[in-house]
């Protein structure tokens, strides 16, 4: 699943050929900043995809989620992203999260167009940037009250 053409729009640090080890190693790595999840397809009941989410910050205001997920390339155009999303949305506004947030890569296309079609917009200090941010907002901004 970690092949290179998969890896090509991630990150730096997470680009290139991963060996088994290489491979555990890189999801305890994001398993201790929050959460690594399998995606697995419904039909073959195969793993093709991960979903890596953490918390933005951590203090008793709302939850804000970052986002970040990848697909075997076996899984690209079937519309298993832009599902997977969506049930994240569903999910975060259940529960009480205030915004998502994602990074993608300015030649992304379709990373891009996942996050919006799913009601993400891109940061305007971001657009035109190599690697653009967008996020969802879920519930209003708290503004903090100075005394």
């Amino acid at each position: 699943m970690l092949t290179e053409p998969v890896t090509e729009s991630l990150p730096e640090a997470w680009r290139g050929a991963f060996t088994m080890e290489r491979a555990a190693s890189w999801v305890e790595e994001r398993d201790a900043e929050g959460a690594t999840l399998l995606v697995v397809e419904r039909s073959s009941g195969l793993p093709v995809g991960l979903v890596i989410l953490f918390e933005a910050q951590e203090t008793s205001a709302p939850i804000e989620l970052r986002l970040g997920y990848l697909l075997a390339q076996s899984a690209w155009g079937k519309g298993i992203a832009s599902e997977l999303v969506d049930g994240l949305v569903s999910w975060s506004r259940q529960t009480g999260v205030a915004s998502i947030v994602g990074g993608v890569e300015r030649d992304n296309v379709a990373s891009r167009r996942v996050l919006e079609k799913n009601g993400f917009a891109c940061d305007p200090a971001t657009k035109g940037a190599a690697d653009q941010m967008f996020e969802l907002r879920l519930r209003p901004k708290v503004r903090s009250v100075e005394r």
